[in-house]
């Protein structure tokens, strides 16, 4: 974590206008397929993730410019619920306020469908209205296929999913299985959300083995995204920011 914060402390002063070094959007399946002890158990996992002392460390690794954070629920095309609104985690305590949030939220009614493009167009909605960052990554949890409209390729063809990150956290439940490619188990699910959710030249799927993992996923997932970012988007995250660093290119 020290290399990271040498590495993070030599950018800051080619991003001094920026308000944090990345924003990032957790979007959670709350879908038909997902019961109340799955979703207690991937509220408490992310909030556990959020705890973990490597995580908070890679987060406050340089407090002039931290990183923003929003999460949100998705399930259908008609359904999308913020659960907490772009904060800045300047401080341990604003972390803890988030981390108590998700431990005290209460689900509400969600329709069965899972909205993959919905949650998809909901979050390019959500980083509209972000703070200036160097970086935009999505988090988006599922554990199954998008079976609503829009269909998640068309948002790719459009080019809805802009310059950010889209990473996966694929929850899969047939991981028992010999087989390997039954409709929600690891091998299928996992090539669906890298071949139609991800996008970015560094994005990536990190996977659940159930929601009994989910903590451990997530906290991996938090770590990788925290630790590369310096390395390969800070510089060009945003068109002020490449002006502002004469057009630095990606390697």
């Amino acid at each position: 974590m020290r290399a990271l914060a040498l590495l993070l402390c030599l950018l800051v002063p080619l991003q001094a206008g920026a308000a944090c070094r990345l924003a990032l959007a957790l979007g959670l399946d709350v879908s038909g397929s997902v019961d109340e002890g799955e979703y207690v158990l991937q509220m408490t996992g992310l909030a556990e993730a959020l705890g973990d002392e490597d995580v908070r460390s890679a987060l406050f690794a340089v407090p002039d410019v931290p990183v923003a954070i929003s999460v949100f629920e998705w399930s259908s095309s008609s359904y999308q619920r913020v659960v907490q609104d772009w904060v800045l985690i300047a401080e341990p305590a604003v972390l803890d306020e988030l981390r108590a949030r998700l431990l005290g939220w209460q689900r509400a009614p969600a329709p069965e469908a899972t909205g993959l493009g919905a949650a998809l167009q909901f979050a390019d909605s959500l980083f509209r209205r972000a703070p200036d960052c160097w970086g935009e990554t999505l988090d988006i949890s599922g554990d199954g296929k998008n079976n609503d409209w829009p269909i998640p390729e068309r948002l790719r063809r459009e080019g809805r999913l802009s310059d950010r990150t889209v990473n996966a956290l694929v929850v899969a439940r047939a991981f028992a299985s010999a087989q390997g490619n039954t409709p929600d188990g690891v091998t299928e699910l996992s090539a669906y959300f890298r071949a139609k959710i991800i996008h970015g030249p560094n994005a990536f799927v990190e996977v659940a083995l159930g929601f009994e993992n989910y903590a451990a996923a997530m906290q991996k997932k938090l770590l990788r995204e925290l630790s590369t970012l310096p390395l390969g988007q800070a510089p060009v995250a945003r068109q002020s920011d490449r002006l502002a660093l004469g057009a630095v290119e990606k390697p």
